[in-house]
């Protein structure tokens, strides 16, 4: 089964029949909300608002292993994750969808492993390509069907929010090699590795980072949210598609 990490406005789908809400129970405390399942074109699919489904929990406080151990509960096998994020690159304007390759992790302080406390066993697990590559291939595919404009590859840089970085940050993020930046993109893939989980991401430009286009002296908040709303009408039409693509 196919499970989608994101905002509540992903359960919008078109043809999306939702079925049921479950409350779920894991070793690591509560998820950020019940699981949503439904249905698309007869291809099951099960949904999970990150931040909560009254968008209440900023991304430092996400139980990221909860979420992840109640998928896996679930025998979801594949994860994609919708995210917003801020332009670092040039070409990376807002209202631009990204499928990012690769990860930077800035983070701090946040629980990131399923592998600690005295009980476990060390376990390495190999991060070398953070991102499934077939499950990339197939939102790829399903973008290019659904004729919806994305950019292959990118580097995501993860902060630890929930303040916006100041343009000297997004400088630095930038000499690291970092095309985008957001929020929640660790440790969330990392459980997921752990996890046995394929886990990709679509991520939206929301705005230019700091420092950059027209956030050169402040990030409009306000004007980012509009991008979005806007951007996640071609989300939709990638994820339609992607739940048949998934199921051939």
């Amino acid at each position: 089964m196919l499970a989608i990490i994101g905002g509540t406005g992903l359960t919008r789908l078109k043809n999306l029949k939702i079925t049921h809400r479950q409350v779920a129970r894991t070793p690591y405390g509560e998820p950020s909300g019940a699981l949503t399942f439904g249905e698309i074109n007869d291809h099951h699919v099960v949904f999970l608002a990150r931040h909560g489904y009254g968008h209440t929990i900023p991304p430092h406080e996400i139980n990221y292993r909860a979420n992840i151990w109640a998928l896996a509960e679930q025998k979801v096998k594949r994860v994609i994750s919708v995210c917003t994020v801020g332009g670092v690159r040039d070409d990376l304007k807002p209202g631009t969808l990204i499928i990012p390759d690769q990860i930077i992790d800035y983070t701090s302080n946040r629980r990131h492993t399923f592998f600690d406390g005295g009980d476990k066993p060390v376990v390495h697990i190999d991060f070398t390509e953070p991102y499934c590559n077939k499950l990339r291939r197939r939102l790829l595919k399903a973008a290019k069907e659904a004729r919806q404009p994305v950019v292959d590859g990118g580097i995501y840089a993860a902060t630890q929010g929930p303040r916006l970085e100041t343009a000297a940050e997004i400088n630095r993020i930038a000499r690291d090699g970092g095309d985008i930046v957001g929020m929640t993109g660790m440790p969330e893939a990392g459980l997921a590795r752990e996890a046995g989980l394929s886990y990709a991401a679509i991520a939206v430009v929301a705005n230019w980072a700091a420092g950059r286009g027209d956030s050169k002296n402040r990030v409009d908040l306000a004007a980012a949210e509009q991008v979005f709303m806007e951007a996640i009408e071609h989300v939709h039409r990638i994820l339609e598609g992607v739940v048949k693509v998934d199921a051939d």
